[in-house]
């Protein structure tokens, strides 16, 4: 048992620990000397360096004015999701005078409930109605306070809690404490990075294609989505594009990211593209805001005039060489898709990141409208990207076996026609994939054709408008 307050003493110890909290400030606690609380009002400058996959590397440097000894210091405002393995921290100008004995990340945050169940078998006040205190005994707060009031046992109580203090442990915010031991009495500037979750970011396309299909303007935009638990104000970005490997220790890992994040800071709007390592690190040119809680679009690039090539494109199956076939197989989809080649004569030629790419097309009354989506991966300069956009509705494809056959042990034959049907009024050209098992040689065929790959018989046929083509081919096949 304390010694019992004045009713006025006890509200305004209440009223300085709500304010605190509030504040960010140190929260008064009974037994130990009080921590200097560095918040982001000291900040400096913060960078952020966010990769693909939900992983976010930050540096927040800010200036603190510690005395010379021995304390600790709550550094604020940091990441909830934040790995407490990686956390480093520095002096930026006076590295030989501050020593780190002890590091700690604390995230058993201040609510009621945590705040009661520390006070479990201790003193507590009671303010009632008319303004009296009642001194209790709290037993449990296990679905509900129950007090221990002169010798009885209460379930619940109208009175409103008061407590004296908020014990150790409990914080208001996500916070890394630094056991430190100081040398120089001169403010310093302290510079803490540290991994965290809950950040990532992906980039997303947009294409307006022409009346013809054979040129399109791109937009490419940036989403950064921030569930990190902190805001980054006017920030230094930096994005990574690549499949980045996370070794099984979070150190090792951390003194290469570190580097990364101590590349030099660009100026202009925009983002500056460079490679770095196997990957490609963008930078916005400026700064930004990232707010917790928020998604964020900054644009990437805009190009216009991109020559696309158009492709229509009837797949086949390699059981169809295996069994005989009764009938047809008719009103087979024939898939629709667009090339892009990225390269610097077609207003490109920069490492696209991966990403949706979404594709449209003014209707005759010149309403843009959706005609297509997909996902890209990775591209660097100088390769082609290609978006399937879905199925054709006026092509259709329809196959029927005329002939299979067992020649010898192992050695089978099989022929197939083929026929496109165009309903469209312009002609059209079908590349036709065959996924041809086995050891394969086409013996016969009416048009003609190319060995893709090793287990791919391709055709490219013209097709008239509202009319048909007809391949024909025969294949010997050994497995």
């Amino acid at each position: 048992m304390w010694k019992q307050p004045t009713r006025w003493g006890v509200l305004a110890g209440a009223a300085a620990v709500l304010l605190a909290v509030a504040s960010g400030d140190a929260i008064p606690t009974q037994g130990r000397q009080a921590r200097i609380p560095v918040s982001r009002e000291s900040q400096k400058e913060v960078a952020i360096t966010i990769y693909n996959g939900d992983l976010g590397l930050v540096k927040d440097t800010r200036e603190v004015k510690l005395p010379e000894g021995t304390q600790e210091i709550m550094f604020m405002d940091v990441a909830a999701q934040i790995d407490p393995t990686t956390v480093h921290l520095k002096s930026l100008n006076a590295a030989a005078g501050l020593r780190i004995l002890e590091q700690n990340y604390e995230y058993d945050l201040l609510n009621p409930k945590k705040l009661m169940d520390k006070y479990i078998g201790k003193s507590v006040k009671l303010m009632t109605s008319d303004g009296s205190l009642v001194d209790a005994v709290l037993l449990s707060n296990n679905g509900g306070p129950i007090y221990q009031i002169n010798g009885q046992i209460h379930i619940g109580h109208p009175g409103r809690l008061i407590l004296p203090d908020v014990p150790g442990g409990l914080m208001a915010k996500p916070t890394l404490v630094w056991l430190m031991q100081n040398g120089l009495a001169a403010p310093q500037q302290v510079e803490a990075s540290y991994l965290t979750r809950g950040i990532t970011w992906k980039a997303d396309y947009v294409i307006v294609i022409d009346s013809a299909d054979a040129r399109g303007d791109l937009s490419g935009w940036v989403t950064i989505d921030n569930r990190s638990g902190a805001t980054y104000e006017q920030a230094v970005l930096k994005l990574v594009a690549g499949d980045l490997h996370r070794a099984p220790s979070e150190s090792e890992l951390h003194g290469a990211l570190r580097a990364l994040a101590s590349a030099k800071p660009a100026l202009p709007s925009g983002f500056k593209e460079e490679s770095f390592f196997e990957y490609h690190l963008y930078s916005l040119q400026g700064r930004t805001t990232v707010k917790d809680n928020q998604t964020k679009q900054i644009s990437l690039l805009d190009a216009a005039g991109i020559p696309i090539q158009k492709e229509f494109q009837y797949i086949g199956s390699p059981q169809y060489y295996r069994s005989q076939y009764s009938t047809s197989v008719s009103n087979q989809k024939v898939g629709v898709f667009l090339e892009i080649a990225n390269s610097e004569s077609n207003h490109l030629g920069i490492p696209l990141p991966k990403g949706a790419v979404r594709v449209y097309k003014a209707d005759r009354g010149g309403s843009l409208q959706l005609i297509g989506e997909d996902g890209i991966d990775h591209t660097p300069k100088d390769e082609k990207v290609k978006i399937k956009m879905g199925e054709a509705f006026d092509v259709v494809g329809e196959r029927t076996q005329r002939d299979w056959r067992k020649v010898a042990s192992r050695v089978y034959e099989a022929e197939w026609e083929i026929q496109l049907r165009n309903h469209k009024q312009e002609p059209i050209e079908v590349s036709i994939l065959e996924p041809v098992p086995g050891d394969w040689q086409v013996l016969k065929s009416t048009h003609p054709y190319e060995k893709l790959e090793a287990h791919t018989l391709k055709y490219r046929v013209a097709v008239p408008k509202d009319g048909k083509t007809t391949v024909t081919y025969r294949v010997r096949m050994t497995w």
